[in-house]
């Protein structure tokens, strides 16, 4: 014979389970727990028009030496490793609109993408759109010399790291 014990278990979960479904029915949709190890990066909310950014973009057009790093410790030696690729340098272009020509993560097509600002006072490269959006990387820092930027979209921010580009020297 089955016990009152037991009866009151089943009874039990039967009812959370109904709670459950009938909860997740009323939120049009259920949310499950993330089970990653590090939270993800705060990412402002989107705004509405585009702000300004600090940037310009002609302060962005050039020769650049690129490399990336995933440790910090190791920017002094990245920085070196970028200038080094003068030899072959990434270029920045100006584009017809008021933006620079860069790659997007993973295209293999440079594009036209807008230097964008946000509340926070940070600033971003990406299309046109919400800032930050999934494709913008944000400038962690730039001095004129030396540009370091980090992909908002953790995948490619996990596979690219924080990119450095060097100015290259103008050709004599």
């Amino acid at each position: 014979m089955i016990g009152s014990a037991h009866v009151r278990t089943v009874a039990n979960l039967a009812a959370a389970s109904m709670l459950a479904l009938l909860l997740g029915a009323c939120g049009g949709g259920m949310s499950l727990p993330s089970f990653s190890s590090s939270p993800p990066p705060e990412a402002e909310p989107g705004t509405g028009p585009e702000m300004p950014a600090s940037i310009r973009a002609d302060e962005v057009v050039g020769r650049w030496g690129l490399a990336s790093f995933q440790n910090p410790a190791d920017r002094a030696r990245t920085e070196a490793a970028a200038r080094a690729q003068c030899k072959n340098p990434y270029v920045i272009t100006a584009g017809s609109s008021g933006g620079v020509i860069m790659h997007l993560a993973d295209q293999a097509t440079p594009q036209e993408l807008r230097l964008k600002g946000s509340p926070s006072g940070k600033n971003y490269i990406g299309p046109p759109g919400p800032t930050p959006g999934e494709q913008d990387r944000e400038i962690v820092s730039f001095d004129g010399r030396v540009l370091i930027t980090r992909f908002i979209d953790k995948d490619a921010a996990t596979r690219y790291g924080n990119m450095v580009y060097v100015r290259c020297a103008p050709r004599a």
